[in-house]
């Protein structure tokens, strides 16, 4: 989330996989008379359709991924990206999954600052280069942090470029397992991070203008404002959970992250928006739980 300027209720994730048992029996074959015999082949090793130790991670989304402004203002911090991180402080989702030795050769961060859901297909078709076992997704801030509530990406298109970027990862990297997170409630960011004279400053270089600009403003036209962004990243949310419940080998956190109270000491102290280091280590957490669970 986060453009740079020098840069309801949530659906359940997907639906529960199931496995159908295969048995495979051989025919006997008859010769000179004598009986038949009959011999059932092994059964093949079952995968199952989600593993919860993927052996290597690549990352896709916007400046929540990039760490923005949780080491320094108004720049990308990767070593605290919630996904795929070397930070002690944050643990990433990588380093809980696979180590941080084997993390930092085994895990990818193409999210970029700024980001918004058209350009996730071609983040993706990077991502996917890499056959990572799993891709994680936090994407869809930037579509409703417009300069305008007109300005927001339509719904239907939000979908479709999903959709896309699905397509594209399927194309090269059919097996990759693909976790979705929520997009955070902005509102919820605004009327911490309101709290901060330096923050609101921040705020008025571009960063989430449709919900952020005029912070302190309660008028009707102010308010009508934030819930017509509160109600899109709503319904960007159930997306998100709707596409993903079509994939047999993606999960979404079920709402986690939107539903997550950040608090002051979640957030940037630059910019009382982006997640802090401490965010960022809530934020891999959340991951970490979701994507381990046998059954979501």
């Amino acid at each position: 989330m986060g453009q740079r300027t020098s840069r309801g209720r949530r659906r359940p994730w997907a639906a529960s996989v199931a496995l159908a048992a295969v048995t495979a029996l051989g025919a006997g074959a008859c010769g000179g008379g004598g009986p038949a015999e009959s011999k059932a082949s092994p059964s093949p090793t079952r995968t199952p359709l989600w593993d919860t130790s993927p052996a290597s991670v690549a990352a896709v989304g916007d400046s929540i991924t990039r760490g923005f402004d949780a080491c320094t203002v108004l720049s990308d911090c990767p070593e605290v990206s919630w996904a795929t991180g070397d930070s002690a402080e944050v643990d990433s989702l990588a380093v809980r999954l696979l180590g941080r030795k084997a993390a930092a050769g085994r895990s990818w961060n193409h999210a970029v600052t700024g980001a918004r859901m058209a350009d996730l297909p071609a983040q993706m078709a990077r991502a996917a280069g890499h056959r990572p076992e799993l891709v994680t997704v936090m994407v869809g801030a930037n579509d409703a942090c417009r300069s305008s509530t007109a300005a927001m990406t339509p719904v239907a298109e939000f979908r479709e470029r999903f959709e896309a970027a699905l397509r594209t990862l399927r194309a090269t990297a059919p097996r990759a397992q693909v976790y979705v997170s929520s997009i955070p409630d902005l509102k919820r960011l605004w009327s911490q991070g309101r709290t901060s004279a330096l923050g609101k400053q921040v705020w008025k270089l571009g960063i989430c203008p449709t919900m952020l600009g005029d912070a302190d403003a309660l008028d009707e036209a102010a308010t009508e404002r934030r819930a017509t962004v509160e109600q899109r990243v709503r319904d960007y949310n159930e997306v998100l959970a709707d596409v993903c419940a079509e994939d047999r080998r993606c999960r979404t956190d079920g709402g986690a992250v939107y539903a997550y109270r950040f608090g002051t000491g979640q957030l940037s102290h630059w910019d009382w928006f982006h997640p802090s280091v401490d965010g960022q280590a809530r934020l891999a957490a959340i991951a970490y739980r979701a994507v381990t669970e046998k059954t979501p």
